[in-house]
């Protein structure tokens, strides 16, 4: 294991209620060809997608994975649970007839600013809009004591350790399923950090697809995108590397596409990435 600060770190709770699905303004969104097309979106309980299952292929636009929560006591409240969750925490549900089952939180999503929750399927057949979730906040501060050039944020010790980094030399090697190029990240780029949120991969580009043999996405891929830094928001930097997971699923919409959450970044490139078919959360964490 690498030394960590994890002694150091404090575990609060924040709490989350199960949002409804929400269209603004209008049913319709405009495909990057300029069709229009109704399909369902953010939030609610997706009840026949979850993590490692497919990201892409589905008649569907940003769907977040099994249960999808926001703390709607005041934006400065939804703020703190969207920060100070992180994937791998421990989920409670503390009302309803679901009330003491426990999920995990495996994804965050910026510009709805819901926290992504996991719970079997008895427990998603119980859950109801409303429902309020505690999560066990735990990981915030975390860090690589020998390794200053990386950052670690949005995520749970334990995730951590079950990724079992290899040190080599300065630099440590990282599973992931898939590189991704800086140069296909849209939304999310103008953001000023990455504690919360996420940045979506474009994947509007077919050649590009094949090349990088992103077409079998899965939701919980751990990826690594190549000449990108998150230390302080999103921005392209050559030489830099960045781990995420990814958190929702593809879109229609420009600039849009699969959403990642930050893990890991380094402004120098001290992350080595390692191809592994296998490095997704719902195995990692045994969610499925």
């Amino acid at each position: 294991m690498l030394r960590t600060n994890l002694d150091k770190l404090v575990k609060v709770s924040v709490l989350g209620e199960v949002s409804n699905p929400i269209f603004r303004r209008t049913p319709y969104r405009i495909t990057s060809d300029g069709k229009p097309v109704v399909l369902p979106g953010v939030g609610g309980i997706t009840y026949n997608v979850r993590v490692g299952d497919p990201a892409i292929g589905w008649a569907a636009d940003h769907v977040e994975p099994g249960v999808s929560i926001r703390n709607r006591e005041s934006d400065e409240a939804n703020m703190a649970l969207n920060i100070l969750a992180c994937i791998g925490n421990e989920a409670i549900v503390a009302s309803g007839d679901a009330k003491g089952s426990r999920g995990v939180v495996v994804g965050k999503h910026g510009g709805i600013e819901h926290v992504l929750v996991d719970f079997p399927e008895d427990v998603l057949e119980k859950l109801v809009i409303g429902d309020k979730i505690l999560v066990k906040a735990f990981g915030v501060g975390l860090e690589l004591i020998d390794y200053p050039d990386i950052k670690v944020m949005n995520m749970d010790p334990k995730l951590l350790e079950a990724l079992d980094p290899k040190p080599i030399g300065d630099r440590i090697e990282l599973p992931v399923t898939h590189i991704v190029p800086a140069s296909i990240m849209g939304s999310g780029l103008g953001v000023d950090q990455a504690y919360s949120g996420d940045y979506d991969i474009q994947l509007f580009d077919e050649s590009v697809v094949r090349e990088y043999g992103l077409e079998d996405l899965r939701l919980g891929d751990l990826v690594a995108i190549v000449d990108a830094d998150s230390s302080y928001g999103h921005i392209y930097l050559r030489g830099a590397v960045t781990i995420g997971v990814i958190v929702h699923t593809d879109c229609v919409i420009s600039g849009h596409g699969p959403g990642v959450t930050t893990l890991l970044t380094s402004r120098s490139g001290k992350i080595i990435p390692r191809i592994d078919p296998n490095a997704n959360i719902a195995r990692i964490l045994k969610l499925r």
